[in-house]
């Protein structure tokens, strides 16, 4: 077995992808900072009852788990860092009572990848706000990742929007229970007619034809008035209706847009409004968001909350080539007299390399060289 040789889906990020990496990072983070929002931090691993809750069963799955030597519980390695923040929200920021605004930026670990060119350690990079319900809050979120993506090079976007409600309105009304309730879920995601039309077979009108018709009412501005003429007046259908509407409304002529009633590829503690951003070239959403609305109830503080998340792995390929920045090269030989000196030159932001090698100053990345000259130093260019 060759031991150098990294798990599936796992890789490493070489030296000047990794520069612009991070260096998109801290301009995404920069963009959210000037927005009001506040950097946190939370831990790579924790117990998990606090990554995951009994009703996410698919942030469950994806979560490695492990046994705590310390306190003998069980922990897990994150697999999402939204309810980490829902957690900090709710315990440590609780004597907050206005509106929250918090960011993030970190790596997250998968037991399986999302999809075949997934990464199973995305790099996760969001923001979301907490303590005001209002669909401002959900349009202030998706302007802040539309802005992210496009600073980041990211062309043509296309916003898809759906609505957790509605699914879940007609489910109740329908009474279907939990066991039939998930799997009509999964089904309804990849508009698998046939497996929907079994699952609801024995239910009552006029919710049968409503979770049929769920799967056709994709497209433009316009499904949304065959939304209504189809689906069963309730609270909730009537609500997420209207919230759509005051979306495209807002967003008209900002982006393209694209309503999907089975548009539910959140995790379970989504209960609004869903989007996610797409653009031509890529075959999966490059960012994703929505309403997760008393995520935070398990934490002891109930608040409405928005968010959105990316993973900076999918824009690698697209992110701009920092500068070529050549250094200064020292003679290994020298290195002891130039200490002052070249701590002089790295606190102005020049980089300065001590050649023990003799090596050439390509391969050191230079084009100068740091002299002698008498009691003094001098940088010159190389021929």
């Amino acid at each position: 077995m060759r031991n150098w040789l990294l798990p599936e889906y796992i890789a490493d990020i070489l030296p000047a992808t990794a520069r612009q990496v991070e260096s998109a990072k801290a301009a995404m983070l920069e963009g959210f900072r000037v927005a009001g929002y506040e950097l946190v931090l939370p831990p790579l691993i924790e117990y998990i009852d606090s990554l995951v809750s009994e009703e996410d069963a698919s942030l469950e799955l994806k979560t490695f788990k492990l046994d705590d030597q310390l306190s003998g519980r069980q922990m897990g390695l994150r697999a999402d860092i939204t309810p980490q923040v829902s957690r900090i929200d709710a315990h440590l920021l609780g004597e907050r009572t206005g509106v929250t605004r918090l960011c993030y930026a970190g790596s997250v670990v998968h037991t399986r990848p999302d999809g075949l060119a997934s990464s199973r350690e995305p790099l996760q990079v969001g923001a979301e706000l907490y303590g005001y319900a209002g669909i401002e809050a959900d349009l202030e979120i998706i302007e802040l990742m539309l802005g992210t993506l496009e600073r980041a090079g990211v062309s043509g976007l296309r916003l898809d929007i759906g609505h957790m409600a509605i699914y879940r309105g007609i489910a109740a009304a329908a009474g279907l229970s939990g066991e039939t309730s998930r799997a009509l879920f999964a089904k309804l995601q990849s508009k698998d007619l046939a497996s929907i039309r079994e699952l609801v077979c024995d239910v009552a009108e006029p919710y049968r034809s409503a979770f049929l018709a769920l799967p056709e009412l994709y497209g433009p501005i316009e499904e949304l008035d065959r939304a209504r003429s189809r689906l069963p007046s309730l609270p909730e259908v009537e609500l997420g209706l209207m919230q759509l509407s005051a979306v495209a409304k807002a967003l008209e002529g900002r982006v393209a847009l694209s309503f999907d009633l089975t548009e539910l590829r959140g995790t379970q503690y989504h209960n609004g409004l869903l989007f996610a951003a797409y653009a031509e070239g890529w075959a999966e959403e490059l960012a994703r968001g929505g309403r997760y609305d008393n995520v935070g109830r398990r934490f002891g503080r109930a608040r409405p909350a928005t968010g959105f998340s990316l993973d900076l792995r999918d824009l690698i390929r697209i992110l701009p080539e920092q500068g070529s920045v050549r250094g200064i090269r020292l003679a290994g030989k020298h290195w002891p007299q130039a200490r002052a000196e070249v701590a002089r030159l790295r606190e102005a932001g020049e980089m300065v390399v001590i050649d023990y090698l003799g090596e050439s100053a390509q391969a050191l990345n230079c084009d100068r060289e740091l002299t002698p000259d008498g009691s003094d130093w001098h940088v010159v260019s190389f021929n």
